[in-house]
């Protein structure tokens, strides 16, 4: 099913601000929201809709993807749409509160399960390794559950209890006139349950900071600001939550002879005025190794030859950029008393007015 269009979901139009962007969003939020439309799966269906829309527009890098390759392009970036409200909610509940007056937007209850942050690594690679492809090993440290308690926070043999104060609910409730508050447990901070005996190496969290070490495939044709996307290698979601996902970003090293735009490599050439003026074959360097280039008789200085096929791989397949090579033509700064005469008979026989080394005067036909 084709996917509608973000800007025509917010009804905003393409040039918007971010604060009109904000705005809007707000507006359908508060329209949709699921505590206002109990039951309606129409009204979710549009709330996830607007939010995943949200998501996408007010992150200018995703902005820009999504405005240049539409949703197709965002799917190679490894965006991921909502799943769940919690989702929403935790991601903007700065909105929420705002709109409804408690944090998350929603009313009540205990805390609930969450996804965790997502984790960003830098690398960068050479020309040649984002030509052929390579892999990347990695070390990146991360908060893994605890194996003492298994993630519980509960010295082993224990086990979190309900808490005493909020009934588990995570809420506690007062009465203030005709009106009924509810506000976070103190004892169990929201969580519902509380630890009698925490856990010593974790001490009672549940979780320690360790380092792991990941293997990440760098696909052929990549370039600098391609992201990839290793799910579930983020940081761990809070109470059973899923975890966040890891964000590779890649970056080109500078090459001694190429240099890269899009899927083309340029290089310059340097030859001498005489194999320009009469031709010549020579060895010309490749990502594949050396290859003959025929310059033929009177190339012009700065002329580019372009050799198909040996640049860099797309990379979604299909094909292969170009190598161009520009001719830079080099003329001696010092001539022999032979190579000098040579040059001046030369002169002669086109008429060309040149200074003479020997009578230090202009030579030629006037």
């Amino acid at each position: 099913m084709t996917k509608k269009d973000y800007y025509e979901i917010l009804g905003i139009p393409r040039s918007s601000t971010p604060e009109e962007l904000k705005k809007a969003y707000r507006q359908l939020a508060l329209k949709f929201h699921p505590d206002r439309n109990p039951g309606d799966h129409a009204a979710e269906a549009s709330f996830k809709e607007a939010a995943e829309a949200y998501e996408v527009l007010r992150d200018t890098e995703k902005r820009r993807i999504y405005d240049q390759y539409g949703h197709e392009g965002l799917s190679r970036t490894g965006f991921h749409e909502f799943t769940s409200f919690d989702d929403i909610f935790s991601s903007f509940g700065d909105i929420f509160g705002d709109m409804f007056g408690f944090p998350g937007g929603r009313r009540g209850g205990r805390r609930r399960p969450s996804k965790g942050a997502d984790l960003r690594y830098d690398t960068s690679i050479t020309l040649e390794e984002s030509a052929s492809g390579t892999e990347i090993e990695l070390e990146i440290p991360k908060t893994l559950p605890c194996e003492d308690c298994s993630g519980t926070g509960a010295e082993s043999g224990t086990s979190p209890e309900k808490c005493a104060s909020c009934g588990g609910k995570g809420q506690v409730y007062r009465s203030q006139g005709f009106f009924t508050i509810s506000t976070t447990c103190p004892t169990c901070r929201g969580a519902g349950q509380v630890i009698k005996k925490p856990c010593k190496p974790c001490k009672g969290s549940g979780h320690v900071i360790k380092k792991k070490h990941l293997k990440v495939k760098i696909p052929a044709g990549v370039d600098t600001g391609a992201t990839m996307r290793v799910p579930g290698e983020g940081e761990l979601g809070e109470l059973g939550g899923p975890p966040g996902d890891l964000y590779v970003f890649v970056n080109l090293k500078p090459h001694d002879t190429f240099i890269r735009q899009g899927d083309d490599l340029y290089l310059e050439m340097p030859i001498s005025f005489v194999q320009a003026a009469l031709g010549t074959t020579m060895k010309v360097p490749t990502l594949d190794g050396e290859t003959d280039l025929e310059i033929k008789p009177g190339t012009q200085p700065d002329e580019i030859y372009t050799l198909k096929g040996k640049g860099i791989k797309h990379l979604r397949g299909g094909g292969q950029g170009s190598l161009h090579v520009g001719i830079k033509v080099e003329i001696p700064r010092k001539l022999t008393k032979e190579q000098s005469e040579i040059l001046l008979k030369f002169a002669e026989t086109i008429g060309d007015e040149v200074r003479d080394p020997k009578k230090k005067k202009l030579f030629g036909r006037f």
